[in-house]
């Protein structure tokens, strides 16, 4: 049995299979407060309130990534399954040149090295999202991409099948036999649920309501969002997800690393995050600075204020992660909330940023 607690921004549960310390109060509260045991509703699915993004594992051009790195990689994740994180994002498109997929494979071999409980592997949910590759026309042919993505994963059903953008500004035909894709995969139990990425509001309706008509629910929406990228659009597209409860899940919470506080127009990371930092640090720092005002009061740090912001909107973060020390400090965003005056105070210093978040070419309206 479970228990399923709804509040303005979320939903949440404690499943039977969720350990809960015995120190902890047995009564549901009014205000959730998200600590490890207690899981999102996606679907059909429980999640963890915050997920981690894989984009890094096989990227060597935008983050540095080599095979070295893979130890630490199996190190991440096993820290973050054993604080209670199920929820990982990844994509069949994620590995740069020959390590194309590489994400994809490296979460397979970590699920399958992971020393835990049974249960607890077993209870890992994988996001992953097929790419509308221009030869990708058909069905039939996503559907192969979804048997690909299972075989570098080595696992018999995805959690959520998702995808990767729409292509309705640009193909429109080729759009509707995605959403066919998405079907078939889903009436052939390949994924437990489906869902897009990088839909606007006005797109998400429409195939929501052309999912519906084919018996299959949308269950999850994944788009920029954080405190770098609350425009219109984004704003529309949350209210539409709460309207038909979708989950959004919110990729780049922390704007590709300018809401960590630790870069300046002075300091910028390698590689071509330098040039967008460039364009937009010198005019964050209202919000840096109330991130950490907000942070200091907290005994919180700047990462973690900024990824419990997009908690208390009431989506699912997936900040990415390449080392231990930054899946320890993600984690550091679960298990409070920020009070309603610290949510309007950092809005509020967004507002003031002259420039936002570019935002991802492929997202539609």
């Amino acid at each position: 049995m479970a228990w399923t607690i709804a509040s303005p921004s979320s939903r949440f549960s404690f499943g039977a299979s969720n350990e809960i310390p015995q120190n902890s109060s047995r009564f549901p509260r009014l205000v959730p407060q998200f600590w490890p045991w207690e899981k999102v509703k996606l679907g059909p699915l429980s999640v963890s309130p915050m997920g981690f993004g894989t984009w890094a594992w096989g990227n060597q051009l935008l983050w540095g990534y080599q095979e070295a790195m893979n130890n630490e990689l199996q190190e991440t994740f096993n820290l973050a399954i054993d604080n209670g994180i199920n929820l990982f994002d990844t994509a069949d498109s994620y590995g740069t040149g020959k390590l194309n997929g590489q994400s994809e494979r490296l979460l397979g071999k970590f699920i399958r090295d992971y020393q835990g409980p049974k249960g607890v592997r077993d209870n890992i949910i994988i996001a992953t999202k097929f790419a509308a590759y221009p030869w990708r026309l058909t069905a039939g042919q996503f559907v192969k991409a979804c048997q690909s993505s299972l075989k570098r994963l080595q696992i018999e059903r995805i959690g959520v099948g998702q995808l990767h953008w729409s292509t309705a500004n640009y193909a429109p035909l080729q759009e509707l036999a995605l959403w066919d894709g998405l079907v078939a995969m889903y009436e052939k139990s390949l994924v437990r649920a489906v869902g897009v990425s990088n839909y606007g509001p006005k797109q998400l309706l429409k195939i929501s309501d052309y999912l519906k008509a084919r018996g299959v629910p949308l269950c999850s929406a994944q788009v920029q969002f954080s405190l770098l990228s609350m425009a219109k659009d984004q704003m529309e597209l949350k209210a539409v997800c709460d309207s038909l409860n979708i989950c959004l899940i919110s990729y780049s919470p922390l704007g590709l690393g300018m809401l960590t506080g630790k870069y300046t127009a002075f300091k910028l990371p390698r590689g071509p995050r330098a040039l967008l930092f460039r364009q937009i640090l010198p005019g964050l720092e209202p919000l840096l600075r109330s991130l950490g005002e907000i942070a200091d009061k907290r005994g919180k740090t700047i990462p973690q204020v900024a990824i419990n912001w997009c908690i208390c909107k009431g989506t699912v973060p997936i900040p990415g992660v390449k080392s231990v020390r930054q899946a320890e400090e993600n984690l550091g965003a679960l298990g409070w909330r920020l009070s309603l005056d610290e949510m309007l105070q950092l809005e509020s210093a967004a507002q003031e940023s002259p420039r936002k978040m570019i935002q991802n070419i492929f997202q539609t309206r």
